[in-house]
């Protein structure tokens, strides 16, 4: 790009036409991205210089070293700028000097494209194999709190108010140890499943892991194109996904059982994705599964759950086989006022689209769709998108592959890989644009964590991605498009305080009907913006539709776009 930005100029200074300035930053502007949009890293620049710590940099003997952690773009303190958490992991080999040890990173936003790492003073250092985490106001103080998922005991962080956390897992009743083995807490989201205005809080589980009894590649008996690799997940036992239901008075109880969470057989849960898939009013959990069928736990009303995923079409791949998935997410990317699924998975394999019919059905369109093009990329993060604000979800799919050992020897993508951008084409069809989208996309990392936000405020839709044994990206984007947007905090009073499963219907004057959920979690071990983001292509005005999990239903009418609303349960119009 920046050769055809130099051929540019010159050409501009040999020419006897005389451009104002405006004409030539748009001639600049559509010179370097065809699709109007450009993504930077600008992480170093921004202050996010933590490195994250995973497992061997070129080897790895375990299934643990692979599986990285996710990402946050949440706002702890309030003041409307995203901050960003990073989860960070270990070594088994290593020996780290006191100070040393790899941490959980809390990065605040200083309002000028810059963060300043707070970590220490937020009380969130602690070193381990995480994993997981999401964010939900479990307690109704006005505060989002921070939950992190680990192999071995979790961490709930209760957001204090003043810049701090405590980590209140052991009060709270959200322990995972107990059994024979540690837990290896995978994905996880806060979840209001029966509606009573307390966050609930699901975790799954991966596999029952012993370092001391499980194969390693010295064994010889795992191979992948040649290659010893680390053992799993298949051949090993499934972890058992679990429910905590809240209390109401800052404490939880297991319900996994009672709510028929365990009438599942282990299933290598990973991304958990929450969402009223059969728009009934009531959430459901769907959970992308590794080397097994993934589930989908349909919401009874009654407190209890029933694995349908299977019977609705959303366990297999296009081929009625097992898939390894990975990361999750959900959006009406066909604006027929159903949520849709799309889903990574493992190199040599597509991602997945479910198309939502209703009635808890869904078809697999990644072919039709046009995202079924790419099998060479082992996908992790996943994300809707709308990148462009033209009010049409685009795709957003982060990968990286398990083994550092093919680094160098040229299997599929190697490890270190590009990100893949589909552009939604508005008829059901994406497009890959990920040539034409900057410098950001294509450059090559072992991505996990993928999370969506505004950082900057400035309209369009960020990107941060935690990287295996690398620094974290911060993919600004930068765009020249003249679409306009609208952003909405929704504050629940007699629902839950973060507004966690909140339906947000955006109107706009030729009548298109965009929709979207407010959701804990999701993509891969991620949590976005809870702020709702809706793009609204030349439309200077929206009215909503605001349907909250109390049963709420409140309609606002003709709001100006390019704006942040912030909007709270009961009173109407801003």
């Amino acid at each position: 790009m920046s050769g055809t930005r130099r051929g540019f100029i010159r050409s501009l200074c040999r020419s006897v036409l005389v451009f104002s300035f405006d004409q030539i930053v748009g001639r600049l502007r559509a010179v370097e991205s065809p699709v109007g949009v450009k993504f930077l890293n600008v992480a170093r620049e921004a202050g996010l210089r933590a490195k994250t710590v995973f497992g061997g940099e070129h080897r790895n003997r375990y299934l643990l070293e692979t599986t990285g952690c996710g990402i946050a773009f949440f706002d702890f303190d309030h003041d409307g700028w995203l901050d960003i958490f990073l989860v960070n992991g270990t070594r088994f080999e290593a020996k780290f000097d006191v100070g040393s040890a790899p941490t959980n990173r809390l990065f605040k936003n200083n309002r000028d494209g810059t963060f300043s790492d707070v970590t220490a003073k937020s009380g969130l250092v602690r070193t381990g194999w995480g994993q997981g985490c999401c964010v939900g106001d479990y307690n109704s103080d006005g505060s989002d709190d921070l939950f992190v998922s680990y192999w071995g005991e979790c961490a709930l962080y209760r957001n204090n108010g003043d810049g701090t956390f405590t980590d209140v897992a052991r009060q709270a009743g959200v322990t995972t140890g107990g059994g024979k083995l540690p837990r290896w807490n995978t994905g996880c989201a806060f979840v209001d499943y029966d509606r009573d205005g307390n966050l609930d809080l699901f975790i799954a589980n991966y596999i029952d892991f012993d370092v001391k009894t499980v194969p390693t590649p010295e064994g010889g008996t795992c191979l992948y194109k040649g290659l010893k690799v680390a053992c799993g997940p298949p051949g090993l036992n499934g972890g058992k996904n679990i429910l905590f239901r809240n209390n109401g008075d800052g404490t939880f109880s297991d319900v996994s059982k009672k709510a028929g969470i365990l009438n599942t057989k282990g299933t290598y849960g990973l991304g958990v994705l929450v969402a009223d898939f059969d728009d009934d009013g009531w959430p459901d959990i769907y959970v992308a599964n590794d080397s097994s069928s993934s589930a989908l736990y349909t919401n009874n009303y009654d407190g209890t759950f029933t694995e349908i995923g299977i019977e609705a079409g959303v366990a297999y791949g296009a081929d009625g086989k097992s898939q390894a998935g990975m990361g999750v997410s959900a959006a009406d990317y066909d604006g027929d006022g159903r949520l849709d699924i799309v889903k990574t998975n493992f190199a040599g394999d597509t991602s997945s689209l479910y198309h939502n019919l209703g009635n808890n059905t869904f078809e697999d369109t990644t072919f039709q769709a046009g995202l079924g093009r790419n099998t060479r990329f082992l996908g992790w993060g996943a994300a809707f998108l709308d990148f462009d604000n033209d009010g049409w979800p685009d795709v957003l799919l982060c990968n990286g592959h398990v083994y550092p050992e093919i680094g160098n020897t040229g299997t599929d993508a190697g490890c270190r890989q590009s990100k893949v951008l589909y552009r939604n084409l508005g008829n059901g069809r994406f497009r890959d644009v990920s040539l034409d989208a900057g410098p950001g996309i294509l450059e090559e990392v072992a991505g996990r964590g993928l999370a969506i936000g505004d950082f900057d405020n400035d309209g369009d839709l960020d990107v941060a991605v935690n990287c295996v044994n690398d620094f974290p990206q911060l993919l600004r984007c930068d765009s020249s498009l003249r679409n306009h947007w609208l952003k909405v905090k929704c504050v629940g009073t007699r629902s839950n305080r973060s507004a966690i499963g909140t339906r947000v219907y955006c109107i706009t004057a030729d009548g298109r009907r965009r929709m979207d959920e407010v959701r804990s979690g999701g993509s891969y071990f991620s949590q976005s913006d809870l702020r709702l983001h809706f793009g609204l292509g030349q439309s200077e005005k929206a009215s909503l539709e605001i349907h909250w999990p109390s049963g709420l239903v409140e309609k606002i009418e003709i709001v100006a776009a390019n704006q942040i609303l912030r909007v709270v349960e009961g009173e109407g119009a801003p």
